[in-house]
């Protein structure tokens, strides 16, 4: 890889993964912090662990939201 070329992420994207916190991701969904830490305890919402901060990727939000809209369509 050339220095110059950006790196690949997941999702072919030149730019790196946005990285939300636990409240951008409560305003998003409009949810309180408690709901949204069961949402990640459930394994229903994917995060990641940074030192002590609590991440959850764009792409997983997304996903979510995704397969809700599918499980309420079916």
């Amino acid at each position: 890889m050339n220095a110059q070329e950006p790196a690949p992420t997941r999702r072919g994207l030149s730019t790196p993964e946005e990285l939300l916190t636990v409240p951008q991701v409560m305003a998003r969904l409009q949810l309180g912090r408690s709901a949204i830490y069961d949402l990640i305890r459930t394994r229903q919402l994917a995060s990641i662990t940074l030192g002590r901060a609590r991440r959850i990727p764009a792409h997983a939000l997304t996903d979510f939201i995704r397969t809700r809209l599918e499980q309420e369509a079916a």
